[in-house]
């Protein structure tokens, strides 16, 4: 079967759509860290209506947990790209899964500022 390109702006944006949320539900039933990562993600947002933050702590850690999943995200499919090209172990392919893993790093450690910063005070 060939595959055929929806040109119809809508009928290609739903297209697009359903193939993103898949695969964000593929991360989230798959992946450890983004089950980690979501889960916290869930935890932030109870304590949001718990603690009844404000419409710009809303942003700042809506922004944040988004940001942290995404990175995940990316890291995730950096990862399985060098596995599948170079299954054995290298050094330079462990490298470029180390920087991916940074930037994952740099996610967090932003969220968990964020969410400091929100969320010290209301302990206070």
């Amino acid at each position: 079967m060939e595959f055929q390109k929806d040109n119809t702006f809508v009928t290609g944006r739903l297209k697009s759509m359903t193939y993103a949320f898949n695969g964000a539900v593929k991360l989230i039933k798959t992946e450890h860290s983004i089950m980690v990562q979501f889960s916290l993600g869930i935890i932030m947002t109870i304590a949001g209506f718990y603690f009844h933050i404000s419409q710009t702590e809303w942003l700042c850690q809506t922004l944040a947990i988004g940001l942290v999943l995404s990175i995940e995200g990316l890291n995730t499919a950096v990862e399985k790209i060098a596995d599948f090209i170079h299954p054995d172990y290298s050094k330079r392919i462990g490298f470029i899964k180390d920087i991916a893993a940074g930037a994952v790093f740099f996610a967090a450690m932003t969220a968990i500022a964020i969410g400091l910063i929100i969320y010290i005070p209301k302990f206070i």
